[in-house]
């Protein structure tokens, strides 16, 4: 099973893209935690509750990766939406430190491919949402882009339109397909 990431700043398309991507490759892929519990418990959130979204998101994971894996027979891989990368810059960037849980996670876990969202689309409102002026979005990028660069899994930034950015990332997901396969 192959596990193929999306990240990159809130309002880039990675929620749309993981599910253009699933219905695509007749996969699974697995939502982000921190969404139902923000819409459950606020946009107040403390340091500690970006750990229990943390382990959140990794339950989440594991249980598509399980889900998936019992309908190998569709596709070989998944679409996440959200690592442990976004929790740390999510730490990082609001509170200026990481739980050493979500560090040690991203040492244990392995992702196959990574595709990282450009910020090159409109910032559109969602009441979740924290960020709508282009410098913090920029810098996050830039933040995203360094962290992927500085890895050693294979990675893809996703530019353009909704159509754009998912004729790209299928190319990607074929490309790598056909390099791990044959």
């Amino acid at each position: 099973m192959k596990k193929i990431v999306i990240v990159g700043p809130e309002s880039t398309g990675k929620s749309t893209l993981c599910e253009q991507l699933a219905k695509h490759f007749g996969s699974l892929y697995c939502p982000e935690f921190a969404r139902k519990y923000l819409t459950e418990h606020g946009m107040e959130y403390s340091f500690e509750d970006l750990l229990t979204i943390a382990n959140g998101q990794l339950s989440l994971e594991e249980q598509f990766v399980e889900e998936a894996s019992n309908q190998r027979e569709n596709s070989d891989c998944i679409f996440i939406d959200t690592d442990m990368y976004v929790m740390k810059v999510w730490c990082e960037y609001v509170f200026g430190k990481c739980h050493q849980f979500i560090l040690d996670s991203i040492a244990d876990r392995k992702y196959d491919l990574y595709l990282l969202c450009n910020v090159d689309l409109h910032w559109a409102y969602d009441p979740l949402r924290e960020y709508p002026d282009e410098k913090p979005r920029i810098e996050l990028y830039q933040i995203y882009k360094d962290i992927l660069i500085n890895q050693s899994t294979p990675w893809m930034i996703v530019s353009g339109s909704y159509t754009e950015r998912l004729n790209t990332a299928i190319k990607a997901v074929e490309q790598y397909c056909l390099n791990i396969l044959c």
